[in-house]
């Protein structure tokens, strides 16, 4: 790395702080990626809201900073940001933070720059390593590297460039886990032997599946909540319950794209004990719209929605208490899909993101379903002390 004194003659660091800056911030991404045709740019007003306190519920229990980079033309060569889950960071062996939403040139004193500025804030809040590239939020939006399969991503899903993993693993991140992002062709028959299972459950006394419907709502939201708390409690660290109100709002916003045959809930004995969520895959009709949604922008999305230019699903979560797993739920749920997509023949795959190498369990689930991996991210940590001993994530046995 050069002379500091050097670097900062041709590059200027920012604090986001005003409309401006925020905007600059925004508009990164757009420039570091403007001749890539593969990448969807994410709408302005979600990552805006990941940074507003009044949206992101996570600034209960947390706080963010941001940057951007420009070189000495003010042109914008880069982008970072920190934060802090004061739930989450303690409950490390050295306190942790995270670093996200980083866009840059390839150029490592740029790069390394934004890192060491992420660093030293997070020092300052008495973090001792740092964690990225993750979300100020939940795991299953803009969490991880994207290392192989730089395809189409779907929604929320990261994409970057190919040359940033080399600028994370030449600053000295390690890796912390890795992820697995997975497919399924469902215009291909389902394997014969997940057919046997699912039909032998489907009929099985006591079982029923049923998806989700508005005029149930409030009984299926309560029902679904029930699952997910249950199943994931054991997993997550530092697990917190889903609130009614808050999968009711997430519902209320996805309305317009939300179809309700692609979220199921699994009973036995008519308690709820899976379930599975699945949204139409949104960024085959972003991708025409640049991250703005103005009015034009609405009217061009559902133009673009009624053509049925959506042919993809993006998979986001499939869950099965504790006491029922492996007995053939999941087989169940993708077999109800298949007959769901017989009548909507528009749709031709569905993306899983991600499952992480130490849940090798839920790995062998999606195998086992026909889903085949088809990328790879990267979750990294570097620890401050760099003479200390660097720990991967446990394997989860469970």
């Amino acid at each position: 790395m050069k002379n500091e004194a050097n670097i900062l003659t041709r590059m200027n660091l920012l604090q986001v702080a005003d409309r401006k800056t925020e905007a600059m911030f925004l508009d990164v991404a757009r420039i570091i990626n403007r001749n890539d045709k593969t990448w969807v740019c994410p709408l302005d007003k979600d990552i805006q809201g990941i940074f507003d306190p009044r949206i992101n519920t996570y600034f209960k229990h947390g706080i963010v900073e941001r940057w951007v980079l420009t070189d000495d033309t003010k042109g914008l060569i880069g982008r970072i940001a920190a934060f802090v889950d004061f739930n989450l960071a303690d409950s490390y062996e050295q306190p942790t933070g995270g670093t996200g939403f980083f866009e840059c040139i390839d150029d490592k004193d740029a790069a390394f720059l934004l890192f060491d500025t992420a660093r030293e804030w997070l020092k300052a809040k008495g973090m001792e390593a740092m964690d990225g590239p993750i979300n100020f939020g939940e795991t299953d939006k803009y969490w991880g590297l994207l290392v192989n399969g730089f395809t189409h991503p779907s929604f929320d899903v990261p994409y970057n460039q190919p040359y940033y993993q080399n600028l994370f693993e030449s600053y000295g991140f390690q890796v912390y886990y890795k992820m697995e992002g997975f497919h399924l062709d469902i215009t291909k028959p389902l394997p014969e032997r997940l057919r046997k299972i699912a039909e032998w459950i489907l009929h099985k006394p006591g079982y029923e599946f049923k998806h989700f419907t508005w005029k149930e709502e409030e009984e299926l939201t309560k029902d679904f909540i029930e699952v997910f708390n249950e199943a994931w409690a054991s997993f997550k660290k530092n697990f917190e319950p889903l609130e009614p109100g808050y999968i009711r709002e997430t519902l209320r916003k996805a309305k317009p794209v939300l179809d309700e045959e692609f979220i199921w809930i699994a009973y036995f004995e008519g308690k709820p004990i899976g379930i599975y969520l699945m949204f139409p895959d949104l960024n085959q009709i972003l991708k025409h719209l640049r991250g703005k949604l103005g009015l034009l922008d609405v009217l061009k999305f559902l133009w673009l929605k009624k053509r049925n230019t959506i042919t993809r699903a993006k998979g986001l979560l499939m869950g099965v208490i504790p006491k029922y797993q492996n007995l053939g739920i999941e087989s169940a749920f993708i077999q109800n899909l298949a007959e769901v997509f017989r009548n909507k023949p528009h749709y031709t795959e569905i993306e899983f993101s991600w499952v992480a190498d130490f849940n090798p369990k839920m790995r062998k689930t999606f195998i086992a379903v026909g889903c085949i991996p088809v990328k790879e991210y990267i979750t990294y940590r570097y620890l401050f002390d760099r003479s200390k001993e660097f720990k991967r994530y446990p394997i989860h046995e469970i």
